[in-house]
């Protein structure tokens, strides 16, 4: 496995890895209704066929339902 820099504040990187491109497009797709997100970048994922699919999302910049969910998520953890 890859090391990977870790991203900037606000910010995560994600990695769908999927049996087929059109699958990872779809959850890539999913994610960018929520955050805003960079251009996807895609890979085979491995021998046996596949694709994965990177992209940055910027947590500061969410859409419903990805806001409510992060400001439940937030008060959640100030408690602990």
């Amino acid at each position: 496995m890859q090391s990977m820099e870790t991203p900037w504040d606000g910010h995560a990187e994600v990695r769908i890895v999927a049996a087929s491109p059109d699958a990872a497009r779809q959850v890539a797709e999913v994610l960018r209704h929520c955050f805003a997100a960079s251009e996807q970048r895609s890979y085979p994922a491995g021998a046996d066929g596949g694709t994965r699919l990177d992209l940055t999302v910027d947590t500061s910049r969410t859409a419903e339902p990805a806001r409510s969910w992060l400001e439940t998520s937030r008060s959640t953890q100030d408690a602990r």
